[in-house]
């Protein structure tokens, strides 16, 4: 284990340049992060980046091992590859191959972001996404804007039976949460709302 710590350690020295590094336990191994974006893994003592454009150019040129993960027993090749000592050693070309990486890693996190539909968010199912299309809300942006209540008004417009189930599955789609795992106090507070709005 004190291996590790010093590979980390000696990962965070050298990539200091792309801002705070973070390391994180994952799989039996760790995580190195720039402000939780992935950019890097260790395991069993060895630093492995994530693929990039720079990495695969430089692949071509000088072979890296890339990381291999049992699943089921069954060997999966992930898409990191191992920094070799010659790489460690080229101190300024390890820097450049790490910072595209992350910039990779933070492309693809970027893209998920605007790729997101209703119905990957907490919460929801692909009717609840149709309803909301229907009510006019069509992206994820939209919902957040709007907010829990506003939207469960629109869908209470469309269908009746809509119920503070549904109220409270909007509100932890926004939040992140699973809908039984909201705050208590956000939970009460959108109780007594929906009953004063089913009393009107």
């Amino acid at each position: 284990m004190k291996k590790v710590h010093q590979v980390i350690e000696r990962s965070k020295e050298c990539l200091s340049p792309l801002g705070k590094i973070e390391s994180r336990t994952q799989f039996g191994g760790y995580t190195l992060a720039v402000e939780k974006v992935v950019f890097a893994l260790v395991n069993e003592d060895e630093l492995y980046l994530r693929a990039s454009e720079a990495l695969r150019e430089y692949v071509i040129e000088r072979p890296l091992e890339p990381l291999i993960f049992r699943k089921r027993g069954l060997p999966v090749s992930l898409n990191y590859f191992k920094v070799d000592e010659a790489l460690w050693q080229n101190a300024e070309h390890l820097l450049a191959l790490s910072a595209s990486a992350l910039q990779a890693a933070q492309g693809e996190l970027l893209t998920r972001h605007v790729s997101l539909r209703l119905k990957d968010l907490p919460n929801l199912s692909l009717r609840i996404e149709m309803l909301l299309r229907e009510a006019g809300i069509c992206t994820v942006k939209h919902l957040r804007e709007m907010g829990a209540k506003q939207c469960w008004l629109k869908l209470k417009a469309i269908n009746k039976h809509i119920g503070l189930n549904t109220l409270l599955a909007l509100q932890g789609a926004i939040s992140g949460h699973h809908h039984a795992a909201l705050p208590p106090a956000v939970r009460a507070e959108l109780s007594e709302w929906y009953k004063d709005t089913v009393k009107r």
